[in-house]
């Protein structure tokens, strides 16, 4: 049923990705210039104007496929084995999508030793430890099964 804890789990991991859309992943100033890095792009703020520098258009499409698969697999319930494959999928893709974040970022100008990490570089973590614990929510349902089968 879609009521399971392991749907939660599953909802807060896309949440977590969708609000990896909107959040700035690193940040840094220099000669009076603002320049951060969305997955969206890398953005420039000089005399209180922002703009687009470059566009990240290929990981923007990348997040937010990974975001909709954690959220398709809520409803592939029915089917515990697909459903915990498509998990383990979502966290390998997390973890990819990670690393290609972090070659974006260090694309800052001024580098990324004197950059300050936004919110956005801790959700990836986060969505995983979610998959994490949707897997382990998954397996208990399977283990209460089990434990029910041997009681007919």
């Amino acid at each position: 049923m879609i009521q399971r804890v392991q749907s939660v789990w599953l909802f807060l991991a896309s949440l977590t990705l969708f609000l990896l859309l909107l959040l700035p992943v690193v940040s840094n100033q220099i000669n009076g210039s603002e320049f951060w890095i969305m997955v969206t792009g890398l953005y420039q703020k000089t005399n209180e104007t922002a703009i687009k520098v470059e566009s990240f258009r290929p990981l923007y499409i990348s997040a937010a496929a990974v975001g909709l698969i954690c959220f398709i697999s809520i409803f592939a319930f029915r089917n515990r084995t697909a459903q915990k494959r498509i998990i383990i999928a979502a966290m390998v893709l997390i973890i990819s999508l990670s690393y290609w974040i972090f070659n974006y970022a260090q694309k800052i100008p001024g580098g990324i030793a004197s950059a300050s990490y936004g919110v956005g570089a801790f959700l990836p973590i986060l969505a995983v430890l979610f998959c994490a614990l949707a897997l382990r929510g998954i397996r208990k349902d399977e283990q209460l099964l089990k434990s029910a089968d041997r009681l007919r």
